[in-house]
């Protein structure tokens, strides 16, 4: 008798302890690991430092964040370590691209301002560094926005073009493809032969934590010639490190073109804000608008080493939001299927960071992305018809699935893709083809309730 009452007692305690470990369990919840992960839901889940940083990286974060936020003005001005503005620009400040953080908005008509959209220019070919070669009048960017003395390059316009289809079971669905020009050009025609690709400004969250996932790692999800005939065949693109003057493997932007968060930054200040740095200490501007060298500019470098740095670290240290809703039971249907369309064949789901990053709350992290980094062929659809390093025009980096169902509560929208063509994560399915042309189909083979199962799991990411 004792023996069994024993026996109960112990049996008792495993099932209790199995049971709390599945009710306390919040691995799953760890989107950001241990270290980045913080529980917020609200307009300012994407703002978040992570809760790992200690009291000092707290206060270069604040500071980091006041550079993000704060409109840049012209030169000469008496703030003079945030002067320098243009003149030609896209925005004033970062978070004009990257409202709370979070996603810009796609250019949908006169009058709209670029709200976190630009588009980026080129010809073809590449330099000795294997970069796109600028357009020769209007360089890598169109600035649609310029300073009062200035000429801004010209106007973007767009139209849509509207494609219809069904599910299997009859549905209709209705894609919205946005089609570009460009007119009014203030600097004179552009080369007939210039490559357009129009880009929204990405979310924020957990750069840092990818930053510090091992190159090996990425190379181990790569399967460039597919090997294994799954047909996925994600491969590295690899770029210019201008910091240590050889390629990298990149990791950042649409096409993965950036190799590390600094020089992400950097280009980003000159590029959208014509705020020249160490790193890049050219204005945005090109030799056949030398009208604009004349103009009073903030000297050499118009953010220090210090403050670029500080924007650096503020940038690697946004959290990533928990998951929410992950024990509901049309939640874990939709994984379920997610899991069956082979969905994370490219936006895997579980990475382990590295242990050499110099920001140590990065490192050593379970996290749950959803992105393998890799560029993968979208199809024709969605190409840009615009290379980039290794990158063709149909190949896009797998775009990171954390987060995307706070876009809407942090930026009033869900326009998603490299363009924001898709209205919503439906759309955003149905517009893959290429390697993912047979789970977008197999996508279109479900029931209704299925397909809503599966955008209740994305929106609990």
């Amino acid at each position: 008798m004792r023996s069994t009452c024993l026996f109960l007692i112990v049996l008792f305690l495993v099932i209790t302890a199995c049971s709390k470990g599945k009710r306390f369990s919040r691995v799953d919840e760890l989107s950001g690991g241990t270290n980045g992960t913080i529980y917020d839901q609200s307009s300012a889940a994407f703002s978040q430092i992570m809760p790992a940083a200690d009291n000092q990286q707290e206060l270069l974060f604040a500071v980091g964040n006041s550079f993000f936020n704060q409109n840049w003005v012209s030169s000469p001005a008496s703030t003079t370590a945030r002067d320098g503005l243009g003149p030609l620009f896209n925005a004033k400040s970062c978070s004009a691209c990257h409202f709370k953080d979070g996603r810009g908005m796609p250019y949908l008509g006169a009058g709209d301002n670029s709200n976190g959209f630009l588009i980026r220019l080129s010809v073809p070919g590449q330099d000795e560094f294997g970069e796109n070669l600028p357009e020769p009048t209007y360089g890598g960017q169109f600035n649609d926005l310029a300073l009062p003395m200035a000429t801004d390059e010209g106007n973007i316009n767009v139209t849509f073009e509207y494609i219809t289809g069904t599910y299997d079971d009859g549905t209709p669905y209705e894609l919205r493809k946005p089609i570009y020009t460009l007119d009014d050009l203030q600097y004179g025609p552009m080369d007939p032969n210039v490559e357009m690709s129009p880009r929204i400004g990405q979310q924020m969250i957990g750069l840092g934590l990818l930053e510090a996932i091992d190159e090996s790692t990425l190379l181990r999800f790569a399967d460039e010639n597919d090997a294994d005939g799954d047909g996925i065949s994600g491969r590295p693109n690899y770029v210019w490190d201008v910091t240590i003057g050889a390629t990298s493997i990149g990791r950042f932007g649409w096409k993965a073109n950036m190799p590390n968060l600094l020089q992400q930054t950097a280009g980003a200040f000159v590029g959208d804000l014509g705020i020249k740095s160490y790193l890049f200490s050219s204005e945005n501007h090109t030799s056949n608008q030398s009208t604009l060298d004349a103009l009073p500019d903030g000297g050499v470098e118009e953010i220090e080493v210090d403050d670029l740095g500080k924007v650096v670290l503020y940038v690697s240290s946004l959290a990533v939001p928990a998951r929410r809703n992950a024990k509901d039971k049309s939640v874990k249907k939709g994984h379920n299927i997610f899991y069956d369309l082979g969905c994370v064949k490219c936006h895997i789901p579980t990475i382990e960071t590295g242990s050499s990053h110099e920001l140590t709350y990065l490192n050593n992290q379970t996290i749950h992305p959803y992105t393998d980094l890799l560029l993968h062929d979208m199809g024709a659809e969605l190409s840009d018809g615009r290379p980039d390093f290794l990158a063709t025009g149909n190949e896009w980096r797998t775009q990171p699935l954390w987060g995307l169902g706070l876009i809407e509560t942090v930026n009033g929208h869900t326009f998603l893709l490299h363009d924001g063509r898709a209205r919503n994560i439906e759309e955003a399915i149905l517009w893959h083809g290429g390697e993912a042309e047979q789970s977008k189909n197999d996508f279109k083979a479900l029931s209704a309730e299925e397909r809503a199962d599966l955008i209740l799991f994305l929106n609990s990411l």
